[in-house]
């Protein structure tokens, strides 16, 4: 039957596989909230009416706040993550120390951010809510410069290792496309980095961006990122 080829089809069975992971709905949801976010700027910047801008501006407060309590006590796989690189001493001093600095910064993140969730719904108020936030962006700034400054460095390791490829050498070419998928994979994550700064960088004031960049911004990140999680769950 048609609908037994359907419901059998390994394209489901992916799919559920998906969505049934945290970080695919998560990233589900980042991409419809940051495209939202750059379609409300985009319509009222065209001058539609607020009745038409109204559903975007919904799903993007409303995908925030979703994202926000699915994320609450994530801040531990990260604090776990920044120990362990710690530990790694066979690791490069400076991709180290750059994990290290990557992964605290993305604890304090979320810790702050999850904080600033209990006083924005109003489920306990701080004095210093607004704070809260500020610190919270900062503190992913500060984790994604730690991961481009990572980034860099890497593709400076990695063409440092090709230089001394022989390759025509059966060994030199096999060792040579291996260099070539970890450069490409560099340059993917450093991508989604920088589109990732442009968040808290924007908020905290650092560079004056309009919300229909931040929002494409956003978008872009987070479809790499979906597409990675996509290949995961393969």
């Amino acid at each position: 039957m048609v609908a037994d080829s359907l419901v059998y089809h390994p394209t489901v069975a992916h799919y559920i596989r998906f969505v049934s992971s945290t970080a695919g709905r998560d990233k589900a949801l980042r991409t419809l909230q940051y495209l939202a976010r750059f379609l409300s700027f985009y319509l009222l910047r065209k001058g539609y009416k607020m009745d038409v801008i109204a559903p975007f501006e919904a799903i993007k407060k409303q995908f925030a706040s979703t994202r926000k309590v699915m994320r609450i006590g994530k801040n531990i796989e990260h604090f776990k993550a920044a120990s362990q690189a710690m530990d790694n001493k066979s690791l490069d001093p400076v991709l180290r120390y750059c994990a290290v600095g990557r992964q605290l910064g993305y604890f304090t993140y979320l810790t702050f951010d999850s904080l600033s969730f209990l006083d924005s719904s109003g489920i306990y108020k701080f004095t210093a809510g607004k704070k809260l936030a500020a610190e919270a962006y900062r503190a992913w700034f500060v984790g994604l410069i730690f991961s481009l400054v990572g980034g860099a460095y890497t593709l400076y390791t990695l063409r440092e290792r090709e230089r001394g490829i022989v390759k025509t050498i059966a060994e030199g070419k096999v060792e040579g496309e291996k260099l070539v998928k970890e450069r490409q994979a560099t340059v993917t994550q450093m991508i989604s980095d920088v589109c990732d700064v442009t968040i808290p960088a924007s908020a905290l004031g650092y560079v004056a961006l309009d919300d229909g960049i931040v929002g494409m911004a956003g978008t872009v990140s987070s479809l790499i990122g979906l597409q990675a999680i996509w290949k995961k769950t393969a």
